[in-house]
């Protein structure tokens, strides 16, 4: 695509092929910050019978990697936004966020909470493409809660609020926060990447409305493709349970998916490169203890596996509050020069793994120039190699902490970087990670480094 600016007050149309008969039209009927749609996305086909197309973001550090910087801005971004639509006012941020988006400035992005103490609503993100999103939002609140949706089942817990994702290729979240941060009329504030016809927002909304009922939704998406049938949707619920529900995007337009690619699951080659690794372990706990808190719930995983390894708090799986978020801004600061000093070449890639993106993508930020991010995915696409297309290069592998699930990881093309740090919550054993360093020596990166948050004991 072509760099093109829109506005708010021109629709803009585009037809996006895909790949041979799929394609996705789209009609541009807002922009705010007149964002030039190739920064925002390219187009890839998933592997999935419910949803052939992938609008895959190039600010979020998930399947395409990004600046850090521009993860937390793009939070930075919705948050400024949402305070000129449901708080009707406009900070002095405006002009110099848009402008660090758009010209990529690396050093000029929003750390600081510039919306005030008085708005104080409960924040949710949405796993796992949204959780870094979501936290990068809620960064920009003197006076919020935030917590996200996990995939994971916690052992002793019950989910407060439990909902479906019905596209997606693992559906069902659960939320395991205190009733407390739900049992009141505080606005809730939803935040995901995009909405295609809203209806996991609807899911969420339902679930949270009959345990926890209140006056106020609101709807927060990078992009909103909403036809007019599925807003119809929106007033009925609104109607229905009594609720205002408001919306706040970047882009929001119509689009319209026709055809279906020919594609089939793709195979992993079956010989693997004899690439040289050196491969090293870092425990941030060692190096920095009492930075972090420790969470000591256990996990069971889709076999029925019990691990009895921590959870991190700072996450915000289980919430976190407005008032922790300085003494984690200072502890990533001190993360990422302590891991800036053991990079090993000019051009670095730091890797999230699945929700656990937030705390990864805020120390890389503050590793240098120089450095990607991005994150491991359960999203299975197309791979196909062509300009403009979303997936480009591909490596799939079984989740390191649940072997039952895949994962795949996207555009790493081979000799791109020269070294990596892969950061996992929670520690696993070197038999569980030897599928994913395999895969990755199709990448030919010669320096990994295994980034550990917690060196608690793993079952075997």
């Amino acid at each position: 695509m072509k760099t093109i600016h829109t506005s708010t007050c021109s629709p803009t149309k585009y037809m996006l092929p895909i790949l041979n008969q799929l394609r996705v039209d789209i009609e541009i009927l807002e922009n705010p910050y007149n964002l030039p749609i190739d920064q925002l996305f390219e187009m890839a086909a998933r592997i999935n019978k419910k949803r052939s197309f992938l609008f895959v973001s190039k600010i979020l550090g998930k399947h395409i990697p990004i600046d850090p910087k521009t993860g937390i801005l793009i939070g930075a971004l919705l948050a400024n936004r949402y305070l000129e639509i449901v708080k009707g006012e406009h900070s002095s941020l405006r002009n110099e966020m848009v402008s660090a988006f758009m010209n990529e400035i690396e050093d000029s992005y929003c750390e600081e909470p510039f919306i005030n103490k008085q708005i104080n609503p409960v924040i949710i993100g949405f796993a796992e493409t949204a959780t870094a999103l979501g936290h990068a939002f809620y960064q920009s609140f003197h006076n919020a809660d935030y917590f996200h949706t996990t995939r994971e089942q916690i052992v002793g817990l019950e989910p407060v609020i439990t909902f479906e994702e019905e596209h997606s290729h693992a559906t069902s979240h659960r939320c395991y926060v205190d009733e407390a941060l739900l049992n009141n009329n505080r606005e809730v504030i939803l935040v995901d990447d995009e909405m295609t016809t809203g209806k996991t927002t609807i899911n969420i909304i339902r679930s949270i409305q009959k345990r926890f009922p209140r006056d106020m939704y609101t709807v927060v998406s990078i992009l909103d493709w909403r036809s007019e049938e599925n807003l119809e949707e929106f007033k009925d619920l609104e109607r229905e349970l009594g609720i205002t529900i408001q919306s706040v995007n970047l882009l929001k337009g119509r689009m319209n998916a026709s055809g279906s690619p020919n594609i089939k699951y793709q195979a992993a080659p079956t010989v693997v490169p004899q690439a040289s690794q050196t491969i090293s372990t870092i425990f941030i706990d060692e190096v920095f203890p009492e930075q972090l808190t420790l969470m000591n719930f256990s996990s069971k995983s889709w076999e029925g596996k019990v691990r009895h390894v921590p959870y991190l708090k700072e996450t915000g799986r289980f919430g976190i509050n407005s008032i922790s978020n300085s003494k984690l801004n200072q502890s990533t600061k001190k993360m990422g020069a302590y891991l800036a000093d053991l990079r090993n070449g000019r051009n670095t890639l730091c890797l999230g793994t699945g929700e656990f993106m937030y705390i990864p993508m805020k120390i890389s930020s503050y590793m240098g120039s120089g450095v990607c991010y991005q994150s491991t995915t359960r999203s299975p696409i197309y791979v196909d190699n062509h300009d403009h297309y979303g997936a480009r290069y591909g490596l799939s592998f079984p989740n390191p902490d649940d072997w039952e699930i895949d994962q795949y990881v996207y555009n790493i093309p081979p000799y791109r970087y020269d070294d990596l740090f892969i950061f996992f919550e929670r520690v696993v054993t070197e038999q569980d990670l030897s599928p994913l360093l395999n895969e990755l020596k199709r990448s030919f990166i010669k320096d990994i480094k295994i980034v550990f948050f917690n060196g608690g004991l793993v079952d075997e």
